[in-house]
């Protein structure tokens, strides 16, 4: 079973969110939806994590190409 995209687990996520705001789903439902979405969640944060490790900048520093890991500003 493949894993599903950044973009396919965001649209789940929403699909989740738009059900819990609704408000016609009963406790034990809404539970179940709200775990499904933290795990989702997760799997979005990990994915973002990979991306980030295998980002690469490319500075022209005397003529020579360095590679450096790419740092976010949080």
């Amino acid at each position: 079973m493949k894993n599903a995209s950044f973009e396919e687990n965001m649209e789940q996520l929403e699909k989740i969110v738009t059900e819990l705001e609704n408000g016609e789903l009963n406790l034990e439902e809404s539970m179940e939806k709200f775990e499904k979405g933290i795990k989702i969640s997760k799997d979005c944060n990990k994915i973002l994590e990979e991306a980030e490790k295998k980002i690469t900048i490319l500075l022209n520093k005397d003529g020579e190409l360095k590679e450096e890991d790419f740092i976010a500003d949080a």
